[in-house]
């Protein structure tokens, strides 16, 4: 049995509904689903399973983007990875690295978008066949 390294990802939102707008355009392009609220501190998504959570911090304090930090999504093709950044785009996301080919490794292709907060994001695809 395989497992996974973590239970789940977070990311503060500012805004809820803003941001589960942004991540329910964004996210279906992958098949990954919204799987409603966490009560009403956030929202979940997965496939099948809660895998990446987006609330308003616990501490009551502003939610901010994280320098240096990006979370990687699974694509399955080059035009999944093309979906994503224009659902990410047109739902209030920004720009942070056209979709294209990206070095490491050499048969990587990528995009990177901000979401509504400042994280940034990526639909990624290995080139292997």
């Amino acid at each position: 049995m395989q497992m996974s390294i973590y239970t789940h990802a977070c990311f503060g939102a500012i805004d809820l509904q803003v941001s589960k707008k942004f991540y329910d355009a964004t996210l279906k392009t992958l098949g990954i689903d919204s799987l409603g609220p966490m009560g009403e501190r956030g929202f979940l998504y997965g496939k099948g399973k809660p895998e990446l959570v987006i609330l308003k911090p616990a501490d009551g304090k502003p939610a901010t983007g994280a320098n240096g930090g990006t979370l990687s999504f699974a694509a399955e093709s080059r035009a999944q990875v093309y979906a994503f950044h224009a659902a990410a785009l047109a739902s209030g996301g920004t720009d942070a690295g056209q979709p294209g080919p990206h070095g490491d490794p050499p048969d990587g292709y990528a995009c990177y978008v901000r979401d509504p907060v400042g994280n940034k994001i990526s639909a990624f695809w290995r080139d292997v066949g």
